[in-house]
This record gives C-alpha cells, structure tokens and sequence, in this order.
C-alpha cells in the first residue's frame, strides 16, 4: 500500500474546488442562507418573499436553490434590507497574516 499525500485544504472550500470567484460566491451563500432562513421563519412563498423583496419569483426560487450565479450581492443585500435587516459592509487592511477577502457573517 503506498501513502497519498493529503494536499493541505484552505478555509473556503470553493477555494479548493478551484472556483474562479470563490470568495464572491462564498458571500453570496452567505447571504442566500440568511433569507432563506428568513423567508422560512416568516413561513413565506416564493411569491410573497418575491413581492416583499422586489425580486420576481423565478429569482427568489434560485436564491431558495443556491443558483446563485445570476444574482448580485447587490441584489441579495437588498432583499436582506426588504427584510428588515440591516446589512454592514466593513472594509480594513488585511494585515499582517495577508488574510485578504471577502467574508460575510450574520
């Protein structure tokens, strides 16, 4: 039996799976898994998520799949705020480490 080397993993999965615009989508998830979490605590449809947000339902369905290509951060943050959230984008130098990105927390 030979040994396989286990190649050493980053933090972002997306990262490792060698997406181009890992970090990007790694926020939009990030904030797709908090209206959806919204959407289900308010016991919403599609539709009505739709029409609260603004977005049209074929949206709101790829946002409750994680199709998340075709949709902005823009355009999550502002469903968020439809939702009564508020949404804080906080910018800084990386710092020493050179732990520069994109991270979203709720």
């Amino acid at each position: 039996m030979t040994s396989q080397s286990n190649p050493q993993g980053t933090e972002n999965v997306l990262v490792d799976l060698g997406f181009d615009d890992a970090e990007e989508l790694s926020a939009k998830v990030a904030l797709a898994v908090k209206l959806n979490e919204l959407i289900d605590q308010r016991g919403l449809t599609q539709t009505e998520a739709a029409h609260i947000t603004g977005m049209t339902q074929p949206k709101v369905s790829q946002v409750r799949r994680y199709k998340l290509q075709n949709i902005s951060l823009e355009r999550l943050m502002q469903a968020l705020v439809s939702l009564d959230q508020h949404v804080e984008i906080l910018v800084r130098p990386a710092g020493q480490a050179g732990a520069r990105g994109i991270n979203v927390a709720s």
